[in-house]
């Protein structure tokens, strides 16, 4: 795919706690915070971002690193010119104080900022609440962000953090214990359902993470695990981004069915409830 200008987006800033961000916006109706995975808002996110806007969401993308509209798929602009965007991407967030990266049971700093732009957007846009999905090194946030009951509809695609290097990571998600608790209040009194998606054998994504997060959240936690054939093989890496790099958009695929299920979220507790 060829770089995407945002032609369509609107650009606002939010700021909390003397921190400003640039904001994407597009689409009417109750917000979905859209938390890009590594290396950035790039053209596949902003066509997820479009689909949520399709079903009258309003697609919000915090820029959170990278360039937005990047396309950083090898396929498309070289081995070389990727690996380099990849690199500079993720080399300031493995250092960034606001970025968890190994450590366990511990909430990424930038989450709180997530919350209060989720608060923002849920004055702006009304409804009953907000819906948010986090991607890859951002796949925790929405769990993280779920702990605000105005979070409705939180989505993990192929949550990656920590990197599982031992057991004990990879049956763990970049979460506190006590915000893990606070969502798992919700999930009993509340109905809170958390949904989660990702390919089978993926190393960067454990199985043993979606174990875990059975065993904390019982019938709350949806899992959803696609077998690796499923994944698009145009791809430049092994399956792993199930609703962006990896999807097939053709009827009786599974990923595309994963993705009406992460939409079908957004549109019945944010829509229809």
């Amino acid at each position: 795919m060829a770089d995407d200008d945002l032609h369509d987006f609107e650009r606002t800033d939010f700021t909390h706690h003397g921190k400003s961000r640039t904001v994407y916006r597009l689409g009417t109706g109750p917000a979905v915070i859209v938390i890009a995975e590594v290396p950035g808002i790039t053209p596949k996110v902003l066509a997820f971002a479009r689909r949520v806007a399709s079903i009258g969401c309003t697609a919000v993308l915090p820029h959170l690193f990278g360039t937005p509209g990047r396309d950083g798929d090898p396929a498309a602009v070289g081995k070389v010119r990727a690996g380099a965007y990849l690199a500079s991407t993720l080399i300031p967030l493995c250092v960034s104080r606001e970025f968890v990266v190994l450590a366990t049971g511990k909430t990424s700093p930038v989450v709180t900022w997530l919350r209060a732009l989720a608060v923002d957007e849920h004055e702006k846009c009304g409804g009953p609440g907000v819906g948010a999905i986090g991607m890859c090194f951002t796949g925790g946030y929405a769990l993280a962000m779920a702990t605000d009951e105005r979070l409705l509809a939180p989505v993990l695609s192929q949550p990656s953090m920590p990197i599982g290097v031992t057991r004990s990571r990879r049956r763990s998600i970049d979460i506190s214990r006590a915000d893990l608790d606070a969502v798992k209040n919700r999930c009993v009194s509340q109905g809170l359902q958390v949904l989660g998606v990702r390919f089978k054998g993926d190393r960067l994504s454990p199985g043993e993470r979606f174990a875990f997060l059975r065993e904390e959240l019982g019938e709350a936690f949806v899992g959803v695990e696609l077998d690796a054939a499923a994944a698009n093989p145009a791809a430049a890496m092994s399956p792993h981004s199930v609703l962006t790099e990896h999807l097939v958009d053709e009827p009786g695929e599974p990923t595309l069915a994963a993705l009406d299920q992460v939409l079908e979220l957004f549109r019945s507790r944010l829509l229809l409830g």
